[in-house]
């Protein structure tokens, strides 16, 4: 029996594969929640940063985490952290571009005046700014349901955090 010595990196790029439970077409990695891992004496351990506090997929993140990782014959344990704690500006512009052509308005950056920029979200169908919210919550917490005024689409937006 050949033994596979698994690395840090490894390991990273085997995690990089896992998409995110409410947002498919993005990964843990590209949404910036897969902040580092660090080998152990049995395996490793996966930090990951929420990107709300009491986010419900962080039970769904964490087995398939563990569920991978064992299917590679890595014994891992998932520890959430909060510092430094998550911002938007931690996806990727990649991950940005697949929201958009998911239909999801992606977040604007961080440090914005949020009021002015969720004022002016743009329609990821149409790209018009001649939008508006319908409700402060979409789908899950993270997002927003607005409306284009000119396409007439409804879409999610994730908001600025």
């Amino acid at each position: 029996m050949v033994s596979t010595v698994h690395t840090r990196e490894n390991i990273l790029e085997l995690l990089s594969q896992i998409a995110d439970p409410e947002i498919p077409v993005v990964t843990i990695e590209e949404i910036g929640m897969l902040q580092d891992v660090r080998m152990t004496d049995n395996g490793c351990e996966v930090i990951i940063t929420p990107t709300y506090t009491g986010c419900p997929a962080m039970g769904i993140i964490e087995a398939d985490i563990k569920a991978l990782l064992d299917k590679h014959g890595i014994n891992a344990t998932v520890k959430l952290v909060y510092q430094p704690a998550w911002t938007t500006d931690n996806i990727t512009d990649a991950a940005k571009e697949k929201m958009k052509k998911y239909g999801i308005a992606p977040p604007v950056h961080s440090g914005c005046d949020v009021a002015h920029a969720e004022a002016h979200i743009c329609c990821p169908q149409c790209g018009s700014s001649h939008t508006v919210q319908i409700s402060r919550f979409g789908s899950t917490a993270c997002k927003a349901l607005y409306k284009c005024n000119d396409c007439k689409e409804p879409f999610e937006y994730f908001k600025c955090h």
